[in-house]
């Protein structure tokens, strides 16, 4: 349901148009002042704000201000009884949606909501607010609030926890959150904590000293000194040992750090952005993530949503992505067939945006003509999905142990190559990307690595 807010220091006029507006079906919110509505907007989803232009202490004008400021993409109509052509053509450089004097008719004010409420108007804003992201492709609802929250977040120095599954681009959000903010001319430097090795984890965070340990032939610095006074990005939190949980723990509350085989403390000016693809409440109910460390780095916390749920924005990523293949591979493929199109957006995309940008490279790759066809989308996982094939083709891996062969090989054995063969198989099916390959059999980089260590897998 359309949400709108109505914002008069007149009692008579907020009843009046909530009265009128709940009657046509909308859920009305009201304040009598400015400083009263922007605290509602910061409470929940508002679609729509109709404010009057004279008000005491903060008026209309200046809420539109702080309205655009914020919320850049959020529509507002002015109201006043005394019309003004300075503040009419003040309020629409400024970013009304419209301009109504008082007595209007009820008609009128009735039209202007449908077209405030309507696409075509909000496609335009969306676009004006996504040209300040070209790192991330997305002019949905969902993407406009993330891109709304990073520039509300981006000036301060607050620390960000950004949750995401993987594949949905919160490397681009950190990015951007980094080229909004105040350090935007220092370094953003980005270490993904699944892929370093635990030994090597307190070197790669802190630095070290020379003679710290064996092959410490000069002194490193880490992370940390390398980001001084910029912006340190740590991927796959979750991932981080309890020893490294607690050391990262003293970098936030006191802002120093001391190398490995170094004696004394040194002090950094770090702005923190950390990435998860882990539910970490439930990761602090298992022992596995500190509470305090959660608190001090989710100061203020950012989903990024699912590719799934914002499927308006599927025929925009693939479009940045035919574009970008086709001219890689030198192709002149301009456009997806519509049913392949519509065959997209049924699917749900578990690997999301990585998964899409996988499918468009393939299907560039393998297509013959100048548009992307049905048949050029081969991902068995896709055409799983799709009940294209049946499901002993789509299904990912055949590796089960029959009974004979569990009783006549022991259980261990059979688990053991059982894991094995799935190993293989993940790792065939992501064209060796050990990364990928983790992601799809669902667990951490680590204990992928572990596993193809062990059981000597080339």
């Amino acid at each position: 349901m359309t949400s709108i807010l109505v914002v008069d220091d007149e009692r008579s006029m907020r009843d009046f148009l909530k009265i009128l507006l709940v009657k046509e079906g909308y859920q009305v919110k009201v304040a009598s002042s400015g400083n009263q509505a922007l605290a509602i907007l910061g409470e929940g989803l508002v679609d729509l704000v109709i404010t009057d232009i004279r008000m005491r202490k903060m008026d209309g004008l200046e809420l539109l201000g702080s309205i655009k400021d914020e919320y850049p993409a959020l529509p507002v109509v002015l109201i006043t009884a005394f019309a003004s052509p300075n503040d009419a053509v003040f309020a629409m450089k400024n970013g009304a949606f419209d301009y109504i004097s008082k007595p209007f008719n009820v008609d009128e004010i009735k039209s202007v909501i449908t077209s405030a409420t309507s696409g075509e108007k909000q496609s335009t804003l969306a676009k004006s607010v996504s040209a300040a992201f070209p790192e991330i492709i997305g002019e949905s609802r969902e993407m406009i609030k993330i891109f709304e929250m990073i520039q509300r977040i981006a000036v301060t120095p607050a620390n960000v926890l950004i949750y995401g599954e993987s594949g949905t681009g919160k490397e681009l959000v950190a990015q951007a959150i980094h080229r909004h903010s105040h350090v935007n001319d220092q370094v953003f430097v980005p270490i993904t904590c699944s892929a370093i090795p635990e030994e090597l984890m307190e070197s790669e965070l802190f630095g070290h000293v020379k003679g710290s340990f064996t092959g410490a032939i000069t002194d490193k610095k880490g992370l940390f000194q390398l980001a001084d006074n910029g912006t340190a990005f740590l991927d796959e939190i979750g991932e981080l040992t309890p020893i490294i949980q607690t050391k990262l723990l003293r970098v936030l509350q006191e802002r120093e750090i001391k190398p490995v085989g170094g004696i004394e403390v040194e002090k950094v000016n770090v702005r923190i952005i950390a990435a998860t693809n882990r539910i970490l409440e439930e990761e602090i109910m298992a022992g596995r993530f500190r509470e305090d460390l959660f608190y001090r780095l989710a100061v203020v916390p950012l989903r990024v949503p699912p590719l799934r749920e914002r499927k308006g924005d599927v025929p925009l990523l693939v479009n940045f992505f035919l574009k970008k293949y086709s001219k890689l591979f030198r192709k002149k493929i301009q456009e997806m067939s519509s049913y392949a199109m519509e065959v997209l957006m049924k699917y749900d995309f578990p690997g999301n945006v990585r998964e899409l940008e996988n499918i468009i490279e393939r299907g560039v790759a393998l297509e013959s003509s100048n548009i992307i066809l049905p048949e050029s989308l081969t991902l068995s996982t896709f055409r799983q999905a799709n009940n294209t094939k049946d499901n002993s083709d789509s299904a990912p891996f055949q590796v089960v142990a029959n009974e004979d062969e569990l009783f006549s090989r022991g259980l261990e054995e059979v688990m053991a190559d059982t894991e094995k063969r799935l190993l293989q198989a993940a790792l065939e099916k992501t064209g060796n990307s050990k990364m990928r390959a983790a992601e799809l059999l669902g667990i951490s980089f680590r204990s992928f690595r572990y596993k193809v260590k062990k059981y000597a897998i080339d």
